[in-house]
């Protein structure tokens, strides 16, 4: 495994931890199609959620939050869409949100959540 990828797996268990504490329901990780991928999908309430996850083991490449365009927010909206009519939930209102995840040394990680941001 690159390292790229154990950092991302890392933070994606965090984010995924940190949703389900708050009160969401982990509907599926790591979902494909020939367009792309989703992250995490959650439901919150009646409201199904596709979250995007970005994880920062230091400052140099900028905040996970700024990480994410709203051209990614575009691909997500329409991964979104591919995922509702992949498991007959079309229909059910959606709502893109970003995650960031900050590694810390000695120190538990820092998670940013935007809610709705696309």
């Amino acid at each position: 495994m690159r390292v790229k990828d154990g950092v991302g797996a890392y933070g994606e268990d965090i984010a995924a931890r940190y949703l389900e504490n708050q009160g969401m329901v982990l509907l599926a990780r790591n979902w494909r199609c020939a367009e792309g991928e989703i992250d995490i999908v959650a439901l919150d309430g009646d409201t199904v959620v596709v979250c995007e996850v970005k994880t920062r083991s230091g400052p140099g490449y900028g905040s996970g939050l700024e990480a994410v365009t709203w051209r990614k927010g575009a691909r997500l909206r329409r991964l979104a869409l591919a995922w509702l009519e992949a498991n007959g939930r079309a229909g059910l209102p959606v709502r893109v949100d970003v995650v960031a995840v900050h590694r810390r040394s000695s120190r538990p990680p820092h998670v940013e959540h935007v809610r709705g941001a696309f």
